[in-house]
């Protein structure tokens, strides 16, 4: 099942912080990663629907803070889409007032469709579609103007997000990988059945994240691969008992990280070791000392930036 997937990519999260859009926005590796995630399936809508990649992605990552917001994280709403003649699962948020009703989705492939739906099917929209495909200014103007948002700062936040990350690009795609547009944000499946850990790629490397209880053995009956490699890409001894959450590669990790972060050292944060930032960008940790000219005993503080790249 692995080596089916050897042509596709897939970018994860790696920041587990609440998120806000500042007033001078700055790179964020998070919203980077983020975007990378959903960006075939923001491709997949715009040549089915006609929105604009750009906008679909700025609005995501916006709405649902690249996806940690309460809404995306419990309801999969990425896109702050309130109940308006919603016949199916709600949850409620805070917002103009408190406890508003929101719609809630199985998946976060519901939440694109529909917020692709929402825009095609609302009658004050539709002046929208006869802009150029790629005028995501006057997309951001009028989705503004049509009362999508009533942050007076929404086309700004909206269009300051295309230019930083160049989503304007996806504008241009005549094409997308189905199998990303397809699974973003969900199980991979497995023939009638799915895996107990959903596997994504990072840095040309499969990866899953750990359950509480698991071993490595475990992973490696699961995956068919043997739990003695498995803790060996992950520089780890086989018999130890893994954390919650934790990255495990099922392919030896590479020397550096995407290029992406070229320029964009990690910045440590609290609780943070060489090892656990080796396995958030998939870099073995000897490059990690390698690149930084740290000795074996080196050890890092809060606010250090170690170069991945």
């Amino acid at each position: 099942m692995l080596r089916q997937m050897n042509k596709f990519a897939l970018l994860f999260l790696l920041s587990i912080s609440s998120l806000t859009v500042q007033a001078q926005m700055k790179w964020n590796p998070v919203y980077q990663l983020y975007i990378n995630q959903y960006k075939d399936l923001a491709i997949k809508e715009m040549l089915k629907y006609k929105i604009p990649a750009s906008i679909t992605l700025a609005q995501a990552v916006f709405e649902s803070g690249a996806g940690k917001s309460r809404l995306a994280s419990v309801g999969n709403n990425h896109f702050g889409i309130k109940c308006h003649d919603w016949t199916g699962r709600t949850i409620a948020e805070d917002d103009d007032a408190l406890g508003e009703c929101f719609r809630a989705y199985d998946d976060p492939l519901q939440s694109f469709e529909d917020h692709s739906l929402f825009l095609v099917n609302g009658k004050r929209y539709r002046p929208l579609f006869s802009l150029p495909k790629n005028d995501y200014r006057g997309w951001a103007q009028g989705l503004s103007s049509c009362g999508y948002a009533t942050n007076p700062q929404y086309p700004n936040k909206l269009i300051e997000l295309i230019e930083l990350y160049k989503l304007y690009y996806y504008d241009n795609a005549q094409d997308y990988d189905p199998f990303l547009a397809d699974h973003a944000g969900k199980d991979v499946p497995v023939g009638n059945e799915k895996f107990l850990h959903p596997i994504a790629i990072f840095n040309e490397n499969y990866y899953l994240r750990a359950r509480n209880g698991d071993t490595f053995k475990m992973i490696g009956e699961e995956v068919e691969i043997s739990y003695r490699k498995i803790a060996r890409y992950n520089e780890r001894d086989k018999d130890d008992r893994l954390q919650e959450g934790e990255i495990i590669f099922l392919k030896k990790k590479r020397k550096k990280a995407p290029k992406v972060f070229k320029n964009h050292p990690h910045i440590v944060k609290t609780g943070e070791s060489l090892y656990t930032i080796s396995q958030i960008y998939g870099v073995r940790l000897k490059s990690i000392y390698k690149m930084n000219g740290f000795d074996s005993d080196h050890e890092i503080k809060i606010g250090d930036l170690i170069r991945v790249y």
